[in-house]
């Protein structure tokens, strides 16, 4: 059976500071991140041996639990890439013009990014996703790990508001975990990944 491997991070534990302390990202990478892709792969094997054995007693809460980790492996993975030192600034081309097209400029997408990020209730996190039957970006929360979007969303650039991505450095100042991330934006990868995203509209799209 094909294992889920944890990712190299692109670059060294301290590269992101000081706007992310080294310890965090070793913390979060190593041990947070870690632990969602060894849980992936352990309850694959569980659901590998209930079909083997022809029960299925268990396998809603199994796929439960593999829907929670190997989200968090997913999303941990898009947000190591998500990121850059000496990042931020503004982006350019196709994808700035999909966010003046969505969101009326980029400042506007900053500020309903930054309050979709701090208004989430307990751990979860922020995204931009494609959304290619509507032909349009979106922001939503996602709930821990699943989001309430519709099924079509494609994450495309995600900040991670669960209290292990900040809290050693900013306590409980969020807002200001928040506005530093914008330091550390890869604007390359974010836009490579919508390039991409709205191909989906050559299979996708034809459902609406």
């Amino acid at each position: 059976m094909n294992q889920y491997v944890l990712p190299d991070l692109p670059y060294d534990y301290s590269a992101l500071e000081p706007h992310i302390s080294g310890k965090i990202i070793e913390l979060h990478h190593g041990k947070h991140h870690a632990a969602y892709v060894k849980n992936s792969n352990a309850v694959l094997e569980k659901l590998d041996e209930a079909r083997q054995k022809e029960d299925f007693s268990r396998v809603a809460a199994l796929e439960r639990t593999l829907a929670f980790n190997l989200s968090g492996h997913i999303l941990h993975s898009i947000l190591w890439q998500n990121m850059t030192p000496k990042g931020g600034g503004m982006p350019s081309g196709d994808f700035a013009n999909a966010l003046q097209k969505d969101f009326g400029g980029f400042e506007r997408f900053r500020k309903q990014l930054n309050e979709v990020a701090s208004t989430i209730m307990g751990s979860g996190w922020a995204a931009l996703v494609w959304e290619p039957v509507g032909k349009r970006l979106l922001i939503t929360q996602i709930y821990d790990h699943q989001s309430n979007l519709a099924q079509a969303g494609i994450p495309l650039m995600v900040v991670d508001a669960w209290e292990h991505a900040y809290y050693l450095q900013y306590q409980n100042r969020k807002a200001e975990f928040f506005e530093a991330v914008w330091d550390l934006w890869n604007w390359q990868d974010i836009s490579a990944r919508y390039a991409l995203a709205v191909q989906t509209l050559i299979n996708i799209g034809k459902v609406a």
